[in-house]
């Protein structure tokens, strides 16, 4: 498959009115409030760059949350449980939009290309519904969104321009309750699920928790000498070190730690 260009755009007319109707806190944003002459060209780049992909990863996650939807109902999950879930494919529509449109506010979205075909890792074929579900559950949600839930308030915090605080706080509102879906799958599933499957789902983990740890060793190595305090509080970014040792404890304490409470045995 050759590398496709990450494009986005909206149908319009009767349809978009539709989708603004459904979350009109999208356009009462404070856009056209932000003056890029205060900020050097290069910081510019870099905050696009930055503001681009967090839209594609926010694509991603909208795909991630499309599948582990169809899996809740294949292995008939509580109807209010998936009823939960339901939502949180717009929840991350919502998200691209405001990351993308934060990029155009700072000059434009910059390059991405990606693999359509490689966009996220499905659940095993080879096991039973309920465990294929978890599986994505625990990849998806148990380690991706709950580590991504105290990273993003810690950004908003971070934050002081309007605009991105306003955009980063919508998220994180958004995601509290992405959160805390994962962990609540595993209590309903709990007793369904036997020491191999336990096993499986600690295996799983581990090889997400290993992929964000490398995420932050590139990091630890991509790290500006030249950072700004004022410069990342108003487009939207926190310190490599203050993001980092917020990460590794929120690791911890929001995805280990829950994990284990719940049976799922992970590697040291």
């Amino acid at each position: 498959m050759h590398p496709e260009l990450f494009e986005l755009e909206l149908f319009g007319d009767g349809i978009e009115r539709r989708y603004r109707r459904l979350r009109p806190e999208v356009e009462a944003m404070p856009w056209g409030t932000f003056d890029t002459t205060r900020f050097s060209k290069s910081a510019l780049i870099k905050a696009r760059k930055q503001w681009t992909l967090a839209a594609f990863q926010e694509h991603r996650t909208g795909i991630a949350c499309a599948a582990t939807l169809r899996g809740l109902m294949e292995c008939r999950a509580p109807l209010d449980l998936i009823a939960m879930a339901s939502r949180f494919p717009l929840d991350e529509m919502v998200h691209v939009e405001l990351c993308a449109r934060m990029a155009m506010e700072l000059g434009g979205g910059t390059e991405v290309t990606h693999d359509p075909d490689e966009l996220i890792v499905d659940g095993p074929e080879d096991v039973r519904p309920l465990l294929r579900t978890a599986d994505m559950v625990v990849r998806f949600f148990c380690v991706g969104e709950a580590l991504s839930i105290p990273l993003l308030r810690g950004t908003w915090k971070a934050a002081k321009h309007p605009l991105p605080r306003a955009v980063l706080g919508r998220i994180v509102k958004d995601e509290a309750a992405h959160g805390v879906f994962g962990f609540a799958f595993l209590d309903w599933a709990s007793e369904s699920l036997d020491a191999a499957d336990r096993a499986h789902l600690g295996r799983a983990a581990d090889r997400t928790i290993r992929a964000i740890q490398q995420q932050w060793q590139r990091l630890e190595r991509q790290r500006s000498p030249d950072y700004d305090e004022t410069m990342g509080d108003a487009l939207g970014w926190m310190q490599s070190d203050a993001y980092l040792a917020l990460a590794k404890r929120s690791m911890e304490q929001k995805v280990r730690a829950p994990l284990r409470e719940r049976g799922i045995p992970l590697s040291a």
